[in-house]
């Protein structure tokens, strides 16, 4: 396998480009992928021979380890709708956060196929931020100020109703190495379907509004922030227990259509954070 390079402007991530739309992903070693997205924490494959449909991306996705299911089934279609009810299925931003934060398991792998980029100047840029890094990097006192924090985070939608509490500074779940918990707050006036309900402890009331803006700036701040601009054909995988993720607005109507998989760690991670639901409404 070739020698991976790094997405340009980014202070992490590999990049690995077939040689030719002949190549197939399928041929590729999934145990080295597996191993360069835990050491580099975001792995883009691009240029490789397309999969026909939703089915076959989740059987390549089998290879990676066990699926976190959904009632959906393992493929979520990332899509603008008509009349969304949540902000996931909205041409709108969607703020910092992690995914299997509401869910009895949290997974390890993110996989996002690109079906359909949207244009050049159309936005939808997925927004990942390395939170190692940004750790490693911080100032004592404001480490220390966010290190105070815990979340507690209330979400209902179609396909969980729960409640998830995490101190913003945790461990990894595997290496034991720091890295940061947080679904940043969007403001009451933000024209955002399907507000979540945040509350924050352990940080001085006088001292939130500091809270959030340094974390906010730091997370997205160059180097620890890259924003994927999709082609149609990219496969992204992240490594979801250390990044976060979030998506720029796009232009409506837009034809950005991404694929996505969960894949499980291998023993799964149950949820730390979770305290109630995450499973539909009612069931």
């Amino acid at each position: 396998m070739q020698t991976p390079a790094r997405p340009p402007l980014a202070g992490f991530g590999a990049v690995l480009e077939a040689a030719s739309p002949e190549k197939r992903l399928e041929d590729l070693p999934v145990a080295e992928l597996r191993e360069l997205v835990r050491d580099h924490h975001l792995l883009l494959l691009r240029g490789f021979s397309p999969f026909a449909d939703a089915h076959e991306l989740a059987a390549y996705c089998t290879l990676w380890g066990e699926i976190s299911m959904w009632p959906f089934g393992a493929v979520l279609e990332l899509t603008e709708h008509e009349n969304p009810g949540d902000h996931i299925f909205d041409h709108r931003h969607v703020p910092l956060h992690w995914d299997g934060m509401y869910r009895p398991q949290v997974p390890e792998f993110q996989l996002f196929h690109c079906v359909s980029a949207p244009g050049e100047d159309q936005g939808g840029g997925t927004v990942f931020s390395q939170t190692s890094a940004v750790l490693r990097d911080a100032d004592a006192g404001t480490r220390a100020l966010w290190e105070r924090a815990r979340g507690t985070y209330r979400r209902k939608m179609e396909f969980y109703e729960s409640t998830a509490v995490s101190p913003v500074v945790t461990a990894h779940p595997v290496t034991g190495e720091p890295v940061i918990r947080y679904n940043e707050p969007v403001a009451a006036d933000d024209e955002f379907i399907n507000h979540p309900d945040l509350e924050f402890d352990g940080v001085p009331e006088a001292r939130l509004e500091e809270f959030h803006r340094t974390l906010s700036s730091a997370l997205r701040a160059p180097g620890y922030a890259y924003t994927h601009k999709w082609r149609t054909g990219d496969l992204v995988v992240a490594d979801n227990y250390t990044l976060l993720h979030g998506r720029e607005a796009f232009t409506s109507r837009a034809p950005r259509h991404l694929r996505r998989v969960h894949v499980l760690g291998d023993p799964p991670l149950e949820n730390p954070a979770l305290r109630a639901g995450g499973r539909p409404p009612g069931s």
